[in-house]
């Protein structure tokens, strides 16, 4: 076959195909080969045009007869590495290589690993404590009433701990398996509100912290799940009472709809201020993050797991919606949750 019908056939293949003549020279590429090595490859010796090792040395075994291999090359080019895992195969005289782009599927099992890494190191820390104590019960402070019950003060607080985290985890999981069926029943979330900010009282007396509604628009009704919303403005509103309290105050805002433009239509917004401290600017793109926490310690004094702000994301991603987070050190923090009013479309 001549290169010109080679050239024609390896232009309709989705994936990125390099041939190499038995002269070791490049016999054909295709576009999307090029989009990877660069133009002008034709004519290239293999080495020239490939430089990396795992593949070069993957070319020479098939040359010298061996079967199918399976390597890896790493496209250091771009704003970051994108991995391509590499077919090397023989045919009738020439060398054929096909790239597939890993990375998505790289980057998601080195999610998987940091999760569970995540996950043991959250786990570790109450179980190691529980241990501890329950030795300690056992032997030294067996007969000692005092130390007993401040141990097992303790011990109660750190399984509760760790219960928090596994029913985060089992709404997590959950979230992550309905994101993308859209909810359909119409919510009213001027009441969501206020029985909401009604069953956080009882912190917010406790932390010293007035919370406020300022229903602008008191009959707003938007297609969503009733119980998903309650979790996201319960969870941004707990957040300020726990970490703006300092400011003494937090407002809730129900704004009425409008335009919105990275919706592409209309949404409703409610806002949640604190006064408190803020949160440092280089904080703010990673909050909603698995277990990313702005101050470890003080978060699990107050106990935070790490992941509610990730299932309020989920939810509102379920919701078609939008969360944006502004804070100044010092200002305090004003979390936005816009969520569309149009029923989604049969």
């Amino acid at each position: 076959m001549t290169t010109a019908p080679i050239l024609a056939v390896i232009d309709a293949l989705p994936l990125p195909v390099l041939m190499i003549g038995p002269d070791e020279r490049v016999r054909a590429a295709n576009a999307l080969m090029d989009a990877v090595l660069g133009n002008g490859l034709v004519g290239k010796h293999y080495i020239t045009a490939l430089r990396q090792p795992a593949v070069i040395a993957a070319i020479a075994e098939v040359r010298a007869g061996q079967a199918l291999r399976i390597t890896q090359y790493t496209d250091r080019d771009g704003p970051k590495d994108t991995l391509y895992r590499v077919s090397v195969a023989a045919a009738d005289g020439d060398i054929v290589l096909t790239f597939e782009d890993q990375t998505a599927a790289e980057e998601a099992g080195q999610m998987r690993r940091d999760f569970v890494a995540n996950v043991s190191h959250e786990l570790r820390t109450p179980l190691t404590a529980l241990l501890g104590f329950i030795e300690t019960l056992s032997g030294a402070a067996k007969d000692d009433p005092a130390a007993r019950d401040r141990f097992l003060g303790i011990m109660a607080h750190e399984a509760n701990r760790m219960r928090r985290l596994v029913d985060d985890l089992m709404s997590l999981s959950r979230v992550e398996e309905d994101e993308r069926v859209r909810p359909r029943e119409q919510v009213d979330l001027g009441g969501l509100l206020v029985s909401v900010i009604k069953g956080l009282e009882p912190q917010a007396k406790a932390a010293g912290v007035t919370v406020s509604l300022d229903l602008v628009s008191s009959n707003e009704m938007v297609p969503g799940d009733a119980g998903q919303l309650v979790q996201v403005f319960t969870n941004l509103i707990e957040n300020a009472i726990k970490y703006g309290a300092s400011g003494g105050a937090v407002a809730v805002h129900l704004m009425p709809r409008a335009m919105h433009q990275r919706l592409r239509g209309e949404a409703v917004e409610v806002r949640v201020a604190d006064k408190g401290d803020g949160i440092p600017e280089h904080h703010i793109a990673r909050l909603t993050e698995r277990f990313y926490r702005v101050d470890n310690h003080r978060s699990r004094e107050v106990g935070g797991t790490g992941l509610g702000l990730a299932i309020v994301k989920h939810i509102i991603n379920r919701h078609r919606g939008r969360l944006l987070i502004a804070s100044e050190e010092g200002q305090g923090t004003t979390v936005s949750v816009f969520l569309p009013t149009a029923p989604p479309v049969s």
